[in-house]
């Protein structure tokens, strides 16, 4: 299970659903595309914010933000 966010995403999820399924035939891969208005968010930039002292909150479940004070500071 998938998720593509951009026509960047499905070219690199693409490769990688072809190797896995060179390696085992039966293997199958499933995409999913986020809501327009999620699709911008990206586990990269919010582990960056987080990393930078900005607010995550607006971006991830309150759980999640709180992981991440926790773990960076």
């Amino acid at each position: 299970l998938r998720g593509l966010r951009a026509v960047a995403d499905f070219e690199y999820e693409f490769q990688l659903a072809n190797m896995n399924r060179a390696m085992d035939p039966e293997f199958e891969s499933v995409f999913l595309t986020p809501s327009a208005e999620l699709s911008y968010i990206s586990s990269s930039l919010v582990r960056e914010i987080a990393g930078l002292g900005g607010d995550v909150s607006g971006f991830v479940p309150a759980n999640v933000a709180e992981a991440l004070q926790s773990k960076l500071g």
